[in-house]
């Protein structure tokens, strides 16, 4: 048992540890300097950083940078700087409870309200493992001309990968994750490289224009940024995978733990930040600057970089890109579908089971919407899986803010004053901007 876990303010008692099979299997040595205690916990931010940059957020960005250049970076700047913030929240939750939010839930809410809080849940992971099946679909169609109603098949092999990496042991996941990463960052090096992007309105774009608030196609697009890039299912995961390290369970422990775990995160989600802001760059040096400024369509934006940019390379490797963007989304939805059943309903099922019916989920209204409408209507899908996940993003930023919040649940390590009000502007920011695109869309 834990010599540091405030229980009073808990109503039930947490029973497991989150993640069993993998819960502190990774030593981190006490002795040891700040680079190799860093090292130790450096693996869950990149896990995390994947759902910021899946195959959902590609679509806003590159309407994004077409329709009004480098104008909304700031966006995707504020957007990145808000989830590192509640990447925080989530490790200390999982860190100084020692359990994962839907565990926390589960402790906290009535069984009713778990029940609610738990579908909602499973429904934006397949809203989100849609879109890594749309994402996936449209790379091999653009890489190897597979139909996307194929394509859409082939992506269940996706299970028997996830099972061989997850046998191998949870460094083998991070290995794998960090790989494909580094992948997309080099295909968008070369893309930036080649695009040639004009330096001082690229750094303008970084600063907040007001003309975001006042047209409304830009604030439209701005907040369909935000609701692509905070991703409601990392809170439940990193709040259960930093558990995976065997850092001593007392105070001071504990805070070493969220220390290096923060620093692990906000690295990692500064990649992320990149390669958002990449897709989003290229996609205004490239078309914006060359009149094509309607330019929302994935499949159209392939298409239309190699003759823009003078290079047959430049549509193969965003295609490259994309794929190893809808494999990383693979990984980590495997995880968080796991941790959100086992949090909150308690029940286990066997991984390739549990990977199996999510996959399902996904592939039907793919498959569907494939054989009826064709490949112009998958964009469609895409950006509705991205609407569903932003009316689940409330549900956990809320939850996560009140347990953080409160003293009698996390000791003194609940947020102080200024942490407070921040999370609470954060989370109020979200929901009303998620509201309004709801609104917009409907």
């Amino acid at each position: 048992m834990s010599l540091y876990t405030p229980k009073e303010g808990w109503r039930k008692e947490s029973k497991s540890v989150s993640l069993p099979e993998v819960f502190s299997s990774i030593s981190v040595p006490q002795k040891a300097g700040f680079w190799k205690k860093l090292l130790s916990f450096s693996g869950p931010g990149l896990l995390i950083a994947v759902g910021y940059m899946d195959p959902g957020n590609w679509a806003t960005d590159i309407t994004g940078g077409s329709r009004f250049g480098y104008m909304l970076l700031s966006v995707i700047l504020i957007s990145n700087l808000f989830a590192v913030f509640l990447q925080h929240l989530s490790i200390k939750l999982g860190v100084v409870a020692e359990r994962d939010l839907a565990q926390a839930c589960r402790n906290h809410y009535r069984p009713s309200i778990n029940f609610i809080l738990w579908i909602l849940c499973e429904l934006a992971i397949a809203a989100c493992d849609l879109a890594e099946v749309i994402g996936s679909a449209l790379a091999l169609n653009m890489l190897f001309g597979i139909p996307v109603t194929w394509g859409v098949l082939i992506t269940t092999i996706d299970v028997l990968i996830i099972l061989f990496f997850q046998y191998k042991g949870f460094r083998y996941i991070e290995g794998v994750v960090s790989a494909l990463i580094f992948t997309i960052l080099l295909c968008f090096g070369f893309e930036i490289i080649r695009s040639k992007p004009e330096i001082f309105p690229l750094l303008k774009g970084l600063i907040p224009d007001v003309k975001i608030i006042r047209d409304p196609g830009a604030l439209y697009t701005a907040i369909g940024i935000l609701g692509a890039t905070v991703m409601p299912h990392n809170l439940y995961l990193h709040s259960s995978i930093v558990q995976t390290r065997n850092y001593p369970r007392n105070f001071e422990g504990k805070k070493m733990a969220i220390t290096y775990a923060t620093i692990d995160s906000t690295l990692a989600l500064s990649l992320a930040f990149f390669i958002n802001a990449s897709i989003l760059i290229v996609s205004a040096a490239t078309f914006h600057t060359s009149g094509h400024t309607d330019m929302a369509d994935i499949e159209e934006a392939h298409k239309m970089l190699s003759p823009l940019l003078g290079s047959g390379l430049a549509g193969t490797l965003f295609a490259v890109a994309l794929l190893a963007s809808g494999q990383n989304s693979t990984l980590t939805g495997t995880l968080a579908g796991q941790i959100v059943m086992e949090g909150f309903v308690n029940i286990r099922l066997k991984p390739w089971i549990r990977r199996l019916i999510t996959r399902l989920i996904a592939i039907i209204p793919a498959m569907v919407v494939a054989i009826l409408y064709g490949e112009k209507k998958m964009g469609d899908l895409l950006i509705l899986s991205q609407v569903i996940l932003s009316m689940q993003l409330g549900f956990a930023v809320v939850p996560l803010v009140i347990f953080t919040n409160d003293p009698k649940k996390m000791g003194k390590f609940s947020n102080g004053f200024l942490l407070k009000i921040a999370a609470w502007m954060i989370a109020l920011i979200i929901i009303a901007l998620n509201i309004f695109l709801l609104c917009e869309v409907f």
